[in-house]
């Protein structure tokens, strides 16, 4: 059994429960959504490590809201549109939350370093998207959204320790060439379904 496989087993009984709860895949999503603002708020105001904990556990809803659709057996083609658009949200919104932070730092090279890992994330989530959309396999790669959420909450816990404090610039720096380095493995993979 696949790590994939795996963790859609660990999740059912959960979903189950929300699911008996009356809790929809939809209102998870939006809730998740919400909570990585709430996330980029607590990063702008340097509340570290608190920030990474909150991340880990916004991030969990991501995986819920699939898990109850299925446990529910309401999974939609709108839901899966909603869901995939509002994790892009919340991923840029924890970005500008950091952007904020090392802007009141003078932490010029760093704010960069978000900037370019933003883009290197969206880019990432795009290239699966597109390369399904032609119907065509895209999910390959480095740093799919699981392990760019573990990477940056690391950091964040992390630079709640003053001499570890550096880490946070690191994890960013990391993602700016981890999430470019990911697009172009999906690229290649991509063009090899293309070019047989």
């Amino acid at each position: 059994m696949g790590l994939q496989a795996r963790v859609r087993e660990l999740l059912l009984p959960p979903a189950r429960l929300l699911v008996r709860l009356g809790v929809t895949a939809d209102s998870l999503t939006v809730v998740g959504l919400l909570l990585n603002v709430g996330v980029a708020a607590t990063i702008a105001a340097g509340w570290f490590p608190a920030s990474g904990g909150l991340l880990l556990f916004a991030s969990a809803f991501d995986l819920l809201d699939g898990a109850v659709a299925r446990a529910s057996g309401r999974s939609t083609l709108f839901g899966a549109f909603l869901d995939s658009t509002l994790d892009r949200y919340a991923e840029a919104v924890v970005f500008i939350g950091l952007v904020v932070w090392f802007n009141g730092q003078g932490a010029l090279r760093a704010e960069l370093l978000t900037v370019v890992a933003l883009v290197g994330s969206l880019m990432v989530s795009y290239t699966r998207a597109r390369a399904e959309g032609l119907g065509l396999h895209g999910e390959v790669g480095l740093l799919a959204r699981p392990a760019r959420i573990v990477l940056l909450a690391t950091g964040l816990i992390l630079a709640g320790v003053p001499a570890l404090a550096w880490t946070l610039e690191a994890s960013v720096g990391a993602l700016a060439i981890l999430t470019h380095l990911t697009t172009a493995q999906r690229g290649w993979h991509v063009w090899r379904q293309t070019h047989p």
